[in-house]
């Protein structure tokens, strides 16, 4: 299936860039999305004619990505948990509880732009982890896990 990118996604190619992808892929993510549409000879016409206006709109997505990944940067998160006497957490932290963290801090983040580059949280300690919060904007965010008094 052949395919316009309306948006940059990372590993595929860049807005307006024509590729080549699984059907399955296109027909259940990329157009239900609005992230691509169909290469027939209408779409890349209407698409050719809707290009600046679409190079616009990316342009302020990554500006406001820029500007929230400023803001993430000061940010300094710490998540009080419950442990054990060892450090070792009942349960764990996961993604959605980052959020909640970063959100209550005053920005909201999606839990799936949170990335743990070593799976969920389980000790008590500094970590560090990767925000996506565009396709060239990704912001790494230190996160301190303390065991709940």
């Amino acid at each position: 299936m052949e395919v316009i990118l309306l948006e940059k996604i990372a590993n595929l190619g860049n807005l307006g860039d024509r590729v080549t992808i699984k059907a399955g892929y296109g027909r259940n993510y990329l157009v239900p999305q609005g992230k691509a549409v169909a290469a027939t000879a209408n779409k890349i016409a209407e698409f050719e004619a809707r290009r600046a206006e679409l190079e616009q709109a990316a342009k302020e997505k990554l500006q406001a990505a820029q500007k929230i990944g400023t803001e993430l940067s000061k940010l300094e998160i710490s998540i009080a948990h419950k442990a054990g006497d060892e450090g070792r957490l009942f349960g764990s932290i996961g993604t959605h509880n980052i959020s909640e963290a970063i959100t209550a801090a005053g920005i909201a983040i999606e839990k799936h732009q949170i990335r743990l580059p070593h799976g969920a949280i389980r000790h008590i300690g500094d970590y560090d982890i990767d925000i996506n919060l565009h396709s060239d904007v990704i912001v790494t965010l230190s996160i301190k896990v303390v065991a709940e008094a």
